[in-house]
C-alpha cells in the first residue's frame, strides 16, 4: 500500500503511516474511541484522509494472531 510502511527502524517495525511515526494500530484505535476522521486530521495534520482510509484497508486485511 502506498501509504502504509513497514520499517524495523521505525516503532519497532509497526506498520506506520508512511513519512510519519503514527502506527496504523494508534489510528484504528482512535476511530474505535469513536474520534471522526476530521477530529484526526485536526489533531496530526501530517496526515490525509487517504492515510485514514489506508490504515482501515491495511487493519481489514490483517490476519488475526493465533
Amino acid at each position: 500500500m502506498e501509504h502504509i510502511s513497514i520499517d524495523p527502524k521505525i516503532l519497532c517495525g509497526k506498520p506506520t503511516i508512511k513519512g510519519s511515526r503514527l502506527a496504523v494500530e494508534f489510528i484504528i484505535e482512535l476511530l474505535a474511541e469513536n474520534w471522526s476522521t476530521e477530529d484526526i486530521l485536526r489533531n496530526y495534520p501530517g496526515i490525509t484522509p487517504d492515510d485514514i482510509q489506508a490504515c482501515l484497508q491495511y487493519a481489514s486485511a490483517a490476519k488475526p494472531v493465533v
